[in-house]
């Protein structure tokens, strides 16, 4: 990638990371509570395949400094600004996990004329909590109440236990335990206020109605032992919803499924992109 350039959006400041050229730009939107840099196995392989790759760090994370509020309107309008920012058109946006809500919000505020096409990947979408008009949400109120409480009383030790899980199928590490240190290393970095005010956005968030607006091509790609987000209650759903949506579902694949299986995922992108 070249040079990395501090992108001057209006709230916050965020780290933009842009390799520049003239291919057709694909913007990647990482999970919680990572950074950019949890995108390094798909950074050459999409330079490679001729594209314009561009990562930020969400607000109070990474490099990006922190903001005035998290909530999913203040995280696609910062979204807003890199591709109006950037000037950016034609472009794919691929939105992991929490970054997936970033994709569905941007498209249902923004609309699609800057887009080509989007990928939700390990995704939260379309509604993780479990309420009463939505049995079928994967966070019940008893493990959002744990994950707060766990961050809150000893951050590094729900680290360490979240990292495990996020790489995890089936009890097993899927990939080396220097991938996983160098993620616990980047959920370190990440703010205090932006960890908690994250959670309870991607956690709380209602994309149903957000989804219904998705129009341009759409890949769905999750891991089929997912613990983090299950796929039956978010990928699955997304992909019933949004009309003529493709369904990647990676066998064995954990949450964390663009580092356990990089290859795999890799190729499913790459193979979506030539469309």
């Amino acid at each position: 990638m070249s040079e990395d350039t501090q992108q001057q959006a209006k709230d916050p400041g965020l780290h933009v990371a842009d390799s520049g050229g003239d291919g057709r730009p694909v913007v990647l939107i990482h999970g919680w509570p990572l950074s950019g840099e949890s995108w390094s196995e798909q950074l050459a392989p999409l330079r490679d395949a001729g594209l314009r790759v561009v990562v930020y760090d969400r607000r109070g994370f990474g490099r990006s400094d922190p903001g005035d509020g998290y909530d999913y309107d203040k995280l696609a309008g910062d979204l807003d600004n890199v591709l109006t920012d950037l000037d950016l058109h034609d472009v794919t946006l691929v939105g992991f996990s929490m970054g997936g809500g970033e994709v569905a919000r941007y498209v249902a505020t923004y609309g699609e004329e800057r887009l080509h096409s989007v990928v939700f990947a390990a995704a939260v979408p379309p509604y993780l909590r479990q309420t009463d008009d939505n049995p079928d949400g994967p966070l019940d109120a008893e493990t959002m109440a744990g994950f707060k409480r766990g961050l809150e009383d000893d951050r590094n030790g729900f680290f360490d236990q979240f990292t495990r899980q996020f790489f995890s199928a089936g009890g097993e590490l899927k990939v080396s335990e220097d991938t996983r240190q160098e993620a616990l290393a980047i959920c370190r970095q990440s703010d205090e206020k932006a960890t908690l005010g994250c959670l309870e956005a991607f956690a709380t968030t209602d994309f149903r109605d957000d989804l219904t607006k998705v129009s341009v091509p759409t890949l769905v790609i999750h891991g089929d032992a997912d613990g983090i987000v299950p796929f039956e209650g978010s990928g699955k759903r997304t992909h019933e919803t949004i009309e003529s949506s493709e369904l990647q579902v990676i066998e064995g694949g954990p949450h964390g499924i663009n580092a356990s299986h990089a290859g795999e995922f890799n190729r499913a992108l790459l193979k979506f992109l030539e469309r």
